[in-house]
């Protein structure tokens, strides 16, 4: 098995071809949060040192939750910059969620210090059917895999939105967000029929209940 550095070194072949060209600025782009039966879609937007390394960096789903937490650490306090943006459960519910996941993106780009020259964006879409990412971009599946930037970005929407669904669960105590951060678990479905959705139930998720 290949050190942890030198996986996180080959990370950086996305962002190398895209210099290539001539884009200097780049950022990753990801979200967290599309598939939950509650809460808010997050996402975070990262731009890092050129050729920067980290222990366990990788798409957020492979790193446990105690190596996200310290990548979090790590990524926000050495990156060139970064930010995060949401989009709330009403809005999901009135915009659906890839609109929402196009809008929570372009907040967190909103929030950078720098504006990129080309974001690097995880997955096969950068428009909705009304909400488009505004600045030039490029999309890459499994990016969270292959893009140092990306990657960091999961890590940060991830980490962050599953510390608000922790805030969240201290509000909403019976639906046990802390436990399943909002995803249709059977616990989840059960506190749903007991209780009923609370405000940031996503309604228009909700329809087989």
């Amino acid at each position: 098995m290949k050190p942890e550095k030198e996986t996180t070194a080959s990370l950086w072949e996305i962002e190398r071809a895209c210099r290539a060209e001539g884009y200097a600025i780049l950022c990753g782009v990801d979200e967290a949060g599309a598939g939950p039966l509650a809460g808010d879609v997050y996402a975070a937007v990262v731009i890092l040192p050129e050729g920067w390394t980290a222990s366990y960096l990788n798409d957020s789903k492979k790193v446990t939750p105690k190596r996200r937490e310290v990548l979090f650490e790590q990524i926000r306090s050495q990156a060139v910059s970064w930010a995060l943006g949401t989009a709330t459960a009403e809005e999901i519910d009135r915009l659906d969620i890839l609109n929402c996941r196009m809008l929570a993106m372009n907040r967190a780009i909103a929030g950078l210090s720098s504006s990129p020259d080309l974001a690097l964006v995880d997955g096969n879409r950068n428009h909705g059917s009304q909400i488009s990412i505004e600045v030039p971009n490029r999309t890459f599946v499994g990016g969270d895999s292959r893009s140092a930037s990306i990657a960091a970005a999961s890590v940060l929407a991830k980490v962050a939105r599953d510390h608000y669904m922790v805030e969240m669960a201290a509000r909403y105590p019976e639906y046990g967000f802390d436990q399943h951060k909002g995803y249709g678990t059977k616990a989840h479905y059960e506190a749903l029929r007991t209780y009923g959705p609370c405000p940031i139930h996503r309604k228009t998720f909700l329809k087989n209940l």
